[in-house]
């Protein structure tokens, strides 16, 4: 058995192995290759975050997909490069959204160019995505149109909130549902679409890994709360300080409101203040960390992550489906 790819994800077939790791170097060419540009400011920005490495685990998706078609046909590496230049580019916006410092352990690109000049950068990357999708064919750039829309519209109905006596909860799972499960869903789409596989096949990875995206942001939820800098690559607490409600907080509201107790409220009420003084924030972030309300996130983790195993049922025993199923595990423990 050996081990591939984020998590420590192991794989138990040598051949499956090869072709993931070959994948997956092809694909870090492919991103270097994609954002390099003529002026070097501009090179020098857009591998900022490549270089400083990540999971890269929608690529892997991809590659797994792939496996229940061709998955040496010449669109597999193009398309994970694709999602994974996507992905970047949502990450230097986030970062500006979310005014953060760190991003995989470095400095994000707003602290070390600014604001301007990193989402003029995340641009960029999406422009370098468009030109490879050009060569996947009309159907490849629907898809990745309908997956950007969704994603765009989960930012967008983050930032304004659920409706008058829309449940928060349901309302964030919506917002995870576009932000995060639509652009891993693709990836499982790509990866078995520029495969060949048969289209029921195509579908089942869809739904997989619209799921597992579902449980892949949770358990980054978790972990922004429970995790230090060190594990997690970036600086905990962020989306707490910046009053961004994530599971664990919606789960604490649900508390308070049903329970009425003084110290779950007393906690709602630090999470609601202004945390940008360094002394309450870690004061909310020691406070959730003891709280029922992320061990009921973790919960949620894993049922999403359940969904994402059962919808693989459909498909052929294989090595590539043990390893997806092993992803969902892997995720899970992500989230402890």
């Amino acid at each position: 058995m050996t081990v591939v790819g984020p998590f420590g994800l192991s794989v138990r077939d040598q051949a499956l192995e090869a072709d993931v790791q070959a994948g997956l170097a092809a694909v870090e060419e492919g991103l270097l290759e994609a954002t390099k540009s003529e002026v070097p400011f501009i090179t020098e920005a857009a591998q900022h975050l490549v270089r400083a490495g990540g999971k890269r685990f929608r690529p892997l998706l991809v590659m797994l997909a792939a496996q229940f078609g061709d998955p040496y046909a010449p669109g597999v590496v193009p398309s994970a490069v694709v999602v994974e230049l996507t992905h970047l580019a949502t990450l230097y916006h986030d970062d500006v959204m979310d005014e953060a410092a760190v991003r995989r352990g470095v400095d994000s690109a707003n602290t070390r160019w600014g604001n301007s000049v990193a989402v003029l950068t995340g641009d960029f990357l999406f422009a370098r995505a468009s030109h490879i999708l050009a060569d996947l064919g009309p159907e490849a750039v629907r898809v990745q149109a309908e997956a950007f829309e969704r994603l765009v519209t989960g930012q967008i109905l983050e930032t304004a909130g659920p409706q008058d006596g829309r449940d928060p909860v349901d309302h964030y799972l919506d917002v995870l549902g576009g932000k995060t499960g639509s652009l891993v869903a693709v990836s499982c789409r790509f990866g078995a679409m520029m495969s060949g596989a048969d289209e029921t096949v195509v579908d089942v990875l869809t739904q997989y890994g619209e799921r597992l995206g579902v449980a892949f942001q949770l358990a980054d939820d978790v972990l922004d709360i429970a995790s230090d800098s060190h594990e997690s690559g970036k600086t905990p607490g962020t989306d707490l300080r910046e009053g961004i409600p994530t599971l664990p907080v919606l789960r604490l509201r649900e508390r308070a409101a049903r329970l009425g107790l003084a110290e779950d409220i007393a906690l709602r009420d630090l999470l609601d203040s202004d945390l940008s003084d360094d002394a309450r924030h870690a004061q909310a972030l020691a406070g959730l960390r003891a709280h029922p309300a992320l061990e009921q996130a973790r919960r949620d983790t894993v049922r999403y992550a359940e969904d994402a195993r059962a919808a693989l049922a459909p498909l052929r025993e294989c090595d590539a489906k043990a390893a997806l199923m092993e992803m969902c595990d892997a995720v899970v423990h992500r989230a402890g």
